[in-house]
């Protein structure tokens, strides 16, 4: 089989959902942890999304590692290459998703690309530059609050420019309706011009599929996962994917016992606890106990013990904008970060050394730490729970059935469903 899309995503949940788009769209997809090494045999896929945990590292660093990716997909033998970011856009004045398409571009010798992180199927949509959240602008969605990436600005042009030297323009939406060849020269035209990155208006998930179709001789692509709804399909027409091919999305079928462990503190995850928690234990990480050097990781195994194999204990770090504020000014924001995802991370740990198989992580950073802390190096993509969310299936032992939750994706009855449709599967 051969690669013909290579990916990088910059953590881990959004690479899964990137995964689950490629393969509700045909073509049949793995997820690799990490950059694989120079060794490394290729997976037998169209598709491989490299899942790196660099949204929030230094820019020089996620630059580094970006390049990295791309290099091992070149050598690997893709046609074309997507670099994932959140839909939500979530970055900081100095990056990192400006200096990563700027790095990969210069790798690549590519004129032009685009930026378009609209997800319509979620809410995600962009209007004459300004990124939309179920109708809400940005920057006055839960995202102006959080913890480590506050978004204040909903012009993507403006965000987008501070953090980049190229120049970014704009294919507004009067050139996106009217379909894929007028996008096409619209991007001609700005090549032209000299944008060399390019945001991309889209507000339905039709006109997604024709930004795909105009981006078929593009060397990259950026965005959330929304904008690869249209790529496979420039494969299927140029001969290269059958059309009956399409990637097996099998439920996992991993017996064991279950849990969640949620450290979003996005206004979906704590919808979703609040949810969960009429059924479910919940237990609480108190950021001051882990500042002050309690093992509250054995503490959480401890009270686990009562639970697991009667009912799905649920670990949550996850609080309202208020008091994570207040833990961010007494402790700083980075180090409070760092220091509950190394103790959700060693939860997931002891919870897998006591027999659990079935695990749903919620947050970008705490998937990226849980999946590190459990040596994962490979996952194949099942079905969706709900948009841009799948179950997925460890390759490497133990075998895990295995969901990496966006903060700010899934209903509210995420954490109960999910399990739900693992129990239906082996029925």
């Amino acid at each position: 089989m051969a690669l013909l899309l290579g990916c990088i995503g910059d953590d881990h949940t959004g690479s899964s959902d990137l995964a689950n788009t490629l393969v509700k769209n045909g073509l049949r997809t793995v997820q690799v942890i990490g950059v694989p090494s120079e060794n490394t045999p290729v997976p037998d896929a169209e598709a491989i999304v490299i899942a790196l945990k660099s949204r929030t590292t230094p820019a020089a660093e996620a630059m580094a590692e970006s390049v990295a990716a791309l290099k091992w997909l070149k050598q690997a033998g893709a046609r074309q290459f997507f670099f994932k970011y959140c839909s939500t856009f979530d970055s900081t004045d100095d990056g990192n998703i400006g200096p990563v398409t700027e790095a990969l571009m210069a790798e690549l010798g590519a004129d032009i690309t685009i930026a378009c992180p609209a997800f319509p199927t979620t809410g995600r949509t962009i209007y004459n530059g300004h990124l939309f959240v179920f109708g809400d602008l940005l920057s006055d969605s839960s995202m102006r609050n959080h913890p480590l990436t506050p978004m204040t600005d909903a012009n993507l042009v403006r965000v987008l420019q501070r953090q980049t030297k190229l120049p970014v323009g704009l294919v507004a939406a009067a050139d996106v309706m009217q379909g894929s060849a007028r996008i096409k020269a619209a991007l001609n035209a700005a090549t032209e011009e000299g944008t060399r990155i390019a945001i991309v208006d889209a507000i339905s998930d039709d006109q997604l599929y024709d930004i795909g179709t105009a981006c078929a001789g593009l060397e990259l692509i950026t965005g959330g996962s929304g904008i690869a709804c249209g790529l496979p399909e420039n494969f299927r027409r140029a001969g290269l994917v059958a059309n009956d091919a399409s990637a097996a999305a099998h439920i996992p079928d991993t017996p064991g016992h279950e849990a969640v462990i949620a450290g979003s503190c996005s206004s979906a995850t704590l919808a979703q606890l609040a949810h969960a928690e009429r059924s479910c234990p919940v237990l609480r990480i108190n950021p001051v106990s882990v500042m002050s050097g309690a093992d509250v990781a054995a503490e959480a195994l401890a009270w686990a013990e009562a639970h697991l194999g009667n009912t799905r204990p649920i670990f949550a770090a996850s609080a309202d904008p208020d008091q994570v504020a207040t833990a961010q000014q007494q402790f700083g924001r980075m180090e409070i970060g760092e220091a509950l995802e190394h103790t959700l991370a060693k939860i997931a740990q002891g919870l897998v050394e006591k027999g659990v198989r079935r695990l749903v992580v919620a947050g970008g950073e705490t998937s990226g730490a849980v999946v590190q802390a459990l040596d994962i190096t490979t996952l194949r993509i099942g079905p969706e729970i709900d948009p841009g969310v799948p179950w997925c299936e460890t390759l490497n032992d133990p075998k895990l059935a295995l969901a990496l939750k966006s903060g700010n994706f899934g209903a509210e009855d995420f954490f109960t469903k999910s399990f739900e449709m693992l129990t239906k599967g082996r029925t």
